[in-house]
């Protein structure tokens, strides 16, 4: 009885785990913390054993769904798991940053008197996002996916009375619901033309379903994929939607570690792999896809080399990240797109716990001009920093080296319209990164502090150097060949091993190339900014890069102008043509009708008989 438990539930349980600790949290626990935290930590750790035993195939994964929700006709939608590598791969992912995160949280919340709900709703995120994860058919992962988008409302907002942390929660929540919106919408056309909603497309029903898409014309295949795109245009803050994701750091640090960098915003990624083979029946959506992947890592590499704010320099990073990403699914290597947000978690997650730490003993100071020489004042964790922010810059051999460039090459070899653009934005981007990255250090660690806080910051303590060393040691080793990873997705994402063998030509230039331009954009920084106190190149082009191209002030001051003037316009219709016209005026057309026959109505026969006479006249005139 206990084996057969053991078997058919402990895969479960690594997904209810976190619904356990969020439920315990928000109902039993509120006003005590440590319990709190104590519980959220417990439920993490073990979903990661769990998620482990699963990528040793140690712990079998049932085929039996948790729950049969609908079958009606050919309807069926269930609550199930749909295990290959791509989902083992992607729950160590989630599993493995979200516990750091929690362990990390203890210190950098430590000052706060709702840390309880903190966790509870770390908690509740991590849930969410492993029921993306592990779902096997669109209806369960679109159920997921919304849940998702709350857990990042509430965390996002969670100082709620910090005006600056609602705003931002509102602007990401209402920029994922219009991605979320067309999302839905190729969900439902996929529906409509298969019959299924599946996500397992070696199964029968999978199968089947691409036999009917492939029947479809090329404009509806190349509509559903455009729309399946927009639920990654939401999530992962692609091009327009990208705006929400730098204002999102107004949220606790550890939030922008386990969402902004490593799994929420990569969800629209893992989402495309999923449903790649929907996208490879249309050529022309892959080109749109690969384009405005290219178009957002070169744009936000650009505005990140003028931003101050720590975080804001790393948000813009992981959209630089993120479109590499996105640009990987539109050459048709979802394996490599895999490959790199593997990487890009441990590196990125590690820098946003490296700046949280930096932030929480500076005082919660967020401007890299007021800090300064905090190499001498915390060591490990700026040394941690460091073999991070190598792997994000691409130096030789670190993880961040062996994904990034692997798609760039196969950009500049694939058979998408403008592959060598596309290869060359690639390595513009990656030039980019190496000079934001070390302008941050260069400005923030060397030098003299330049504010009291910064003088006085030390390093915490291990429940934070801790979570920061583990991600540091991946940043540095998780992406050597020897660990198999190429081969591992181009297994896990149905593109088989060829896409791997179709590199940009020669090899060798890439290597040549990517080796002198981390060079190049790591002494350029260093040179630019050594020594300087303030940003001394703020004039020109690079204001226009410091307010991010001014978007959001075209969003504010053209879109939502027309917005606001095509609401007033409907107002005036409503008031005045729908109620005015045909709601009151049809009342009072009614009443000025009754008031008239009732002068008619008078209960006087001398009158009716006068008006019966009058009519009479009246008719004998016109007979």
């Amino acid at each position: 009885m206990l084996a057969e438990f053991f078997n058919n539930w402990i895969a479960w349980l690594m997904l209810l785990l976190p619904l356990f600790s969020a439920a315990v949290n928000f109902v039993w626990l509120r006003k005590e913390n440590f319990m709190a935290q104590a519980v959220s930590i417990l439920c993490s750790g073990l979903a990661l054993l769990i998620a482990f035993g699963i990528w040793l195939e140690a712990i079998h994964v049932p085929t039996a769904p948790l729950i049969k929700w609908i079958d009606v006709g050919t309807l069926q939608i269930q609550i199930g798991w749909l295990d290959n590598p791509l989902s083992r791969a992607m729950l160590l992912v989630v599993t493995g940053v979200g516990f750091l995160v929690h362990v990390f949280s203890v210190g950098y919340m430590d000052h706060d008197k709702d840390r309880a709900r903190f966790f509870g709703l770390l908690s509740l995120f991590m849930f969410s996002m492993l029921g993306i994860v592990i779902a096997d058919n669109l209806v369960m992962m679109y159920m997921f996916w919304e849940l998702v988008g709350l857990s990042s409302y509430l965390l996002v907002g969670f100082w709620w009375f910090k005006e600056s942390a609602s705003a931002a929660a509102k602007k990401a929540f209402l920029c994922n619901r219009v991605g979320d919106f067309g999302f839905l919408l190729g969900i439902l056309i996929y529906w409509s033309t298969t019959g299924t909603l599946t996500l397992d497309f070696d199964s029968t029903a999978g199968q089947a379903a691409l036999a009917a898409l492939s029947a479809l014309p090329a404009w509806e295949l190349t509509l559903m994929g455009l729309l399946l795109f927009c639920g990654c245009v939401g999530k992962s803050a692609m091009f327009p939607l990208h705006v929400w994701l730098p204002d999102a750091m107004e949220g606790p640090t550890p939030v922008s570690a386990l969402i902004h960098a490593a799994t929420m915003v990569a969800a629209g990624v893992y989402m495309l792999c999923r449903v790649f083979p929907i996208l490879a029946m249309s050529p022309d959506a892959l080109t749109v896809i690969a384009w405005v992947g290219a178009g957002v890592c070169l744009g936000a590499a650009f505005i990140g080399c003028q931003q101050d704010d720590i975080k804001r320099i790393l948000a813009y990073s992981t959209l630089s990240q993120l479109g590499y990403m996105v640009m990987a699914v539109g050459i048709s290597a979802p394996g490599a797109a895999m490959f790199h947000l593997s990487t890009h978690a441990c590196f990125k997650a590690g820098l946003f716990l490296c700046s949280g730490a930096i932030i929480h003993q500076c005082h919660e100071e967020q401007d890299t001009w007021r800090m300064g020489g905090l190499w001498k004042k915390m060591p490990i964790t700026i040394g941690c920093f460091l073999m991070c922010a190598l792997a994000l810059s691409g130096c030789p051999y670190t993880a961040g080296y062996f994904s990034k460039d692997l798609i760039i090459e196969l950009a500049g070899g694939s058979n998408v319209p403008g592959a060598v653009a596309l290869y060359w934005i690639g390595f513009g981007a990656a030039i980019l990164t190496a000079f934001y990255m070390f302008r941050l250090m260069t400005i923030a660690f060397l030098g003299k502090p330049r504010t009291e806080q910064a003088e006085h910051a030390k390093e915490y303590g291990w429940v934070m150097i801790f979570p920061v060393a583990t991600l540091a040691l991946f940043a540095l080793g998780a992406g050597w060949p020897v660990w198999g990873w190429e081969h591992y997705y181009g297994q896990a994402t149905y593109g088989g091993l060829e896409q791997f063998s179709n590199h940009f030509k020669p090899e060798w230039l890439s290597k040549v190339v990517g080796w002198s331009f981390f060079a190049i954009g790591t002494a350029s920084a260093i040179f630019l900014y050594m020594g300087k106190s303030q940003e001394p190149y703020r004039f020109g082009p690079m204001v226009v890069l410091n307010r991010k191209f001014y978007v959001d002030e075209i969003y504010d001051n053209v879109l939502l102008k027309i917005q606001q003037a095509f609401a007033r316009l409907l107002a005036w219709f409503d008031d005045w043509i729908i109620s005015g016209l045909f709601v009151r005026g049809s009342a009072a057309l009614a009443e000025f009708s009754g008031q008239m026959l009732r002068l008619f109505q008078t209960g006087n026969l001398q009158a009716y008989a006068f008006l019966f006479s009058l009519g009479v006249l009246i008719l004998f005139y016109f007979v």
